[in-house]
């Protein structure tokens, strides 16, 4: 059936649950994209509904272009979610080009592995609003202390906790996400360490809210708990959506490796939300 001359094809895709509307725009033109747009699309009752809108164009640098769009329209740095979704969607070994940096996806026996690079610990590249030790940071919220702050392209507050699960996170989150020490915002990770070799954890996403996974929050945690000493230098990592692999080399490179899957594919009138095509 051809496709009206108005109407826009998506992908809908996920990683264990994390899901995302693709659009691309490598060889045909697409809306303008803003975060009007990105938030109307991305909403689960008038919209397609995803945490991520994710806008893939060419590249000068890489053999494509990922900008990441979250449910509230704001654009961010990085998804890790999003990049194997995009490495199954490219179908081969791929560099991908992002507002946080370069990583590469390619295809793995347990899914999809993507080198997320080398992460960031210095304060001003988090970033904080002031200078702190980001590997126990003398703040708390409640009963959330001394978070350990990592930046994967996006930035990452880790709180180590007895029982992630008891974390009131939809109350917390929100509210550490905004505070002034982040002036650009922050992911909320809460974790429990179940041995050497694991974690369990549950993140709250800054423009995206409670999320069943984040693969940014995966790394972060991991790189947190191997930085404090708490596990070895591959765990698995697993969250409400399912388990990640994280392994952080002896090159500071993290590499997550886990599923990604395509749930549909349709299409959209731009027009339906306040966009021309």
């Amino acid at each position: 059936m051809q496709m009206s001359p108005n109407r826009v094809p998506f992908v809908k895709m996920h990683g264990l649950g994390n899901d995302f509307v693709v659009l691309d725009g490598r060889v045909d033109a697409l809306p303008a994209i803003d975060a009007q747009l990105a938030a109307a699309l991305a909403d689960r009752h008038t919209g397609i509904g995803c945490d991520q809108l994710i806008l893939l164009e060419r590249s000068a640098i890489a053999d494509l272009k990922m900008r990441i769009f979250n449910a509230d329209g704001s654009e961010v740095e990085a998804c890790g979610n999003a990049t194997r979704a995009v490495g199954l969607l490219h179908g081969k070994a791929a560099r991908i080009e992002t507002a946080g940096g370069i990583v590469a996806a390619a295809p793995d026996a347990a899914g999809i592995a993507v080198d997320m690079g080398v992460p960031r610990f210095a304060w001003e590249t988090i970033p904080l609003a002031y200078a702190l030790d980001t590997l126990s940071m003398p703040v708390g919220w409640e009963a959330l202390e001394t978070p350990v702050a990592v930046n994967v392209g996006n930035p990452h507050a880790v709180f180590f906790v007895d029982d992630c699960d008891a974390v009131d996170l939809a109350r917390l989150g929100p509210l550490i996400e905004r505070d002034p020490l982040f002036p650009e915002r922050v992911n909320v990770n809460v974790a429990t360490v179940t041995s050497r070799a694991a974690i369990r954890l549950r993140v709250w996403e800054r423009g995206a809210g409670l999320t069943l996974a984040c693969g940014t929050g995966a790394c972060a945690t991991a790189v947190a708990a191997m930085r404090r000493g708490l596990t070895e230098r591959t765990v698995t990592v697993t969250l409400p959506g399912g388990p990640l692999r994280i392994a952080w080399g002896e090159d500071q490179r993290i590499t997550m490796t886990g599923p990604a899957s395509e749930a549909f594919r349709g299409s959209f009138d731009p027009a339906a939300y306040g966009a021309s095509a």
